[in-house]
């Protein structure tokens, strides 16, 4: 039997929505429930799709009221009269881009009919239930729990992929042969996938005090990464001799597994060092004689591509 698991978002809707309608109860407010209703509906993953959503719903909410107001005047407190104020007031809504709130000023609309008259009390009443319900969510969802921890430990599996699979293309240019069959690669994909998802949420929950590269910015160059070594696997695995300039890339890429691989806090920059390396490899390519079979032209072309790609590799380092 799976044990269910509460999350913490479900913790803060039901604690959100208790406290909302705690609140509206003790003011005597009439339908006092419906605040526990819109911060239901209000609290989202992030701060900023949140805040978004209040704003959007309580334009919603008082439009809707108003709106409800006049057309129920106009055409009578009599159940018909809902099809033509939706007909007219959610293409309204779309049009002004607040729909996310069209749910919740079917409520208030609603509370509008039930009441059958206008009355200045019960537009107050019905603005306290709006401003507890949205004001009580922007509340409850201002706290979001540090994702601190688990993103360090994607970032330590994005760099021990990345740390093995410059070793295994390292191994396969200086050796020939290899027993790898490419796995990393495929998990790489699947870290890099999950954790820019969290980190799009960390760059929503506003965080001016963390110091440094956001999450988003380390785990989109971590992606520009991940598409040269997807690009370098073809290029590499078309090299079908051994060529000393083939040893030589090889080497650069060792030393790069073992730099991607140190600890982030230890690691010095190398960017200068490695442009150096590269390019001596470069010019000990132009330096070499013509090749003489289309076996050594064809492997000769795949390095110097080798090297252009791990140049641009370098350059996000």
């Amino acid at each position: 039997m799976k044990v269910i698991k509460i999350g913490f978002r479900t913790i803060k809707t039901a604690v959100g929505v208790s406290l909302s309608i705690l609140i509206a109860h003790y003011l005597q407010l009439e339908n006092f429930t419906a605040a526990g209703i819109l911060t239901l509906l209000c609290i989202q993953r992030s701060r900023r799709q949140s805040n978004q959503a209040a704003i959007s719903r309580f334009l919603a909410c008082m439009t809707g009221m108003l709106f409800s107001m006049l057309m129920f005047q106009l055409l009578g407190y009599h159940a018909y009269a809902f099809l033509v104020v939706l007909l007219l007031f959610i293409p309204f809504c779309v049009k002004l881009r607040i729909h996310e709130g069209i749910a919740s000023s079917a409520v208030i609309m609603m509370h509008v009919f039930v009441h059958g008259k206008v009355e200045v009390s019960f537009l107050l009443n019905e603005l306290f239930v709006v401003v507890i319900g949205l004001g009580v969510a922007l509340l409850v969802n201002s706290y979001m729990p540090s994702i601190d921890k688990e993103m360090t430990r994607y970032k330590q599996e994005t760099e021990r992929y990345i740390a093995v699979i410059l070793k295994e293309y390292a191994l396969y240019l200086k050796k020939g042969y290899t027993l790898w069959d490419g796995n990393e690669l495929l998990q790489l994909e699947s870290v890099l996938r999950k954790a820019s998802q969290i980190a799009q949420l960390d760059a929503e929950n506003y965080r001016p005090l963390k110091k440094g590269p956001s999450y988003r910015q380390y785990f989109e160059q971590k992606r520009k990464q991940y598409d040269l070594l997807e690009r370098l696997l073809p290029l590499v695995s078309q090299i079908t001799s051994q060529l000393e300039q083939g040893e030589r890339i090889g080497e650069c890429m060792e030393l790069l597994s073992a730099y991607v691989g140190e600890a982030e806090s230890s690691r010095e920059d190398r960017y200068d060092y490695f442009y150096e390396m590269l390019r001596g490899v470069r010019e000990y390519h132009k330096l070499l004689p013509l090749p003489q079979t289309r076996d050594e032209f064809e492997n000769r072309a795949s390095l110097f591509a080798v090297a252009n790609e791990l140049e641009r590799f370098v350059n996000t380092l």
